[in-house]
């Protein structure tokens, strides 16, 4: 089943001497799309790794909820995470659909092959670009593709770490309608991101983080782009 909610409690995270997250509390819900944002070296994209499972905090928890049912930090449990990270995650002398296919039956995923054409009419990779090798695709073709990947398994936790980088204007908006349909689903969706303007209007929770500290949470339905520029610079600058 799919996770309800996620929780973090007190997490801290330490590299050597330098603290990049201190004592951080955020909750995350199903049905929720939450803007992670802050200047650079808040520790957004520390808190995603940790989330994602593949950084482990050196203080505090994080509980994935099933219901009402906290899961084990599992092979099962991280199938119901997606992540986009800076780096596309994907292998360069495959092609798209070789890529998906993989992670697709990696995660048991019925139908690889049209899973993987599915997913790439959705993120709009063309059909000649899509037997080429990902070594050859320019940056913004590359996110297309990552995003695939992150989708695969249809997740019910989503990560995205500057998900609009590369993208032209029609497919951050259509990346900003697939966030909202994510939501629609019942998906816990995280977006770390610059880009307030693409992100706003599907925003209904706003985790600001100021030197590795919460600086301002708020949930609501509708953002505005004004209103999150201007929480953004109230809270972070």
């Amino acid at each position: 089943m799919a996770l309800s909610r996620v929780a973090v409690r007190k997490v801290g995270k330490r590299f050597g001497p330098y603290r990049a997250l201190a004592g951080v509390d955020v909750e995350l819900a199903a049905g929720e799309v939450c803007a992670l944002l802050g200047p650079n070296g808040a520790g957004k994209s520390t808190l995603l790794g940790i989330l994602s499972t593949l950084v482990r905090p050196s203080s505090g928890e994080i509980a994935y909820v099933e219901g009402d049912r906290p899961r084990a930090l599992d092979d099962r449990l991280r199938r119901e995470i997606g992540l986009l990270a800076h780096a596309s995650l994907c292998y360069g002398e495959l092609t798209a659909v070789e890529n998906l296919v993989f992670f697709a039956r990696l995660y048991g995923v019925t139908d690889p092959q049209g899973r993987a054409h599915a997913l790439l009419d959705e993120v709009g990779l063309d059909a000649r670009a899509r037997e080429r090798a990902a070594r050859t695709y320019s940056r913004g073709m590359l996110q297309r593709l990552a995003l695939a990947r992150a989708l695969v398994a249809g997740p019910s936790l989503l990560l995205l770490d500057e998900p609009f980088t590369g993208l032209d204007r029609g497919g951050a908006l259509a990346l900003g309608q697939r966030l909202g349909q994510a939501r629609a689903e019942g998906a816990i969706v995280l977006v770390v991101t610059h880009d307030l303007e693409a992100i706003a209007a599907v925003t209904d929770h706003v985790v600001v983080l100021r030197r590795g500290q919460l600086a301002h949470v708020e949930k609501r339905r509708g953002f505005g782009y004004d209103e999150l520029r201007d929480l953004y610079h109230r809270h972070a600058d």
